[in-house]
């Protein structure tokens, strides 16, 4: 069958490089569950059949698989759509697809059918080999497809996914808003702000130098870590709070929830570009 046949619209994008590991965004998933599990359980209204987008899930449909496995402990009818623009990738992954997991060609510009809408789209390493430029053009092209209240998932992990960091933004009415920059740890490389770095995503990663609010903020956040070196003594975790609360304390916009923390997630709510994008 030609899959690409249902849909009109060429899709919008580049194929990624496609490497992918076992439980590489096994992260992102447990961060969702904590940050926002309502939103994964809801079925009022339109959301009664919103699906969970995994863009970009590779050369193997791993990444998808194992996410629908996940949400689908907080939701058991959850519906998942893996997109790729690799029609090969499509045709490898389909013999995994089920009744509520289904597989695609596409962008950006999600291949959906009559009556599907979107609660949740995840974008992980795949806008890294984009221009800066075309970062917020792809934020505002997915963010059409969400459902008001949904939310959009982006940015970059190491290939193991042990450390990574996260776009967050949130569907309003006609808009996107940037609900905060996710650093996300498992401990396993130690911990130190500067660990985080490599993975910072593309409206990010050039603007590490004086005077850019990702600078400042990551600056602030080893002094905060220097400060706090103590906590150290009673483990890498306690030591990861102590540095965020130091960081509030200092006036930083970050959530302190303990929970959040005490798994290794950090989430900074400034924006460090726009806040609220058109759509």
């Amino acid at each position: 069958m030609n899959h690409r046949s249902r849909f009109s619209q060429r899709p919008l994008g580049q194929p990624t490089r496609g490497k992918t590991a076992r439980n590489r965004l096994r992260r992102v998933d447990n961060c969702l569950l904590l940050y926002d599990r309502a939103l994964i359980s809801r079925r009022d209204g339109p959301y009664d059949h919103a699906c969970y987008v995994d863009l970009g899930y590779g050369a193997e449909p791993i990444t998808t698989l194992e996410s629908a496995d996940r949400l689908r402990r907080a939701n058991s009818v959850l519906p998942v759509l893996g997109v790729e623009i690799d029609p090969e990738r499509v045709e490898n992954a389909l013999p995994f697809a089920d009744e509520l997991t289904h597989f695609r060609v596409g962008g950006f510009n999600l291949p959906l059918e009559a009556g599907e809408t979107v609660r949740i789209i995840r974008a992980l390493n795949v806008l890294r080999q984009y221009e800066e430029h075309q970062v917020v053009e792809s934020w505002q092209t997915m963010g059409r497809y969400l459902l008001p209240g949904g939310l959009l998932v982006e940015g970059t992990s190491d290939p193991f996914g042990r450390i990574m960091v996260l776009n967050l933004l949130r569907r309003a009415e006609s808009h996107l808003v940037y609900e905060g920059l996710l650093f996300s740890t498992n401990f396993r490389w130690g911990f130190e702000p500067g660990i985080f770095q490599p993975v910072l995503p593309k409206n990010c990663i050039h603007r590490m130098i004086p005077g850019e609010m990702i600078f400042d903020f990551v600056e602030a956040w080893k002094r905060a870590a220097r400060e706090t070196i103590a906590y150290k003594n009673w483990g890498l975790r306690q030591w990861f709070a102590a540095s965020a609360e130091t960081l509030a304390r200092d006036g930083y916009s970050v959530v302190t929830r303990r929970r959040l923390l005490r798994q290794g997630y950090l989430l900074w709510k400034d924006s460090p570009g726009d806040s609220i994008l058109s759509l």
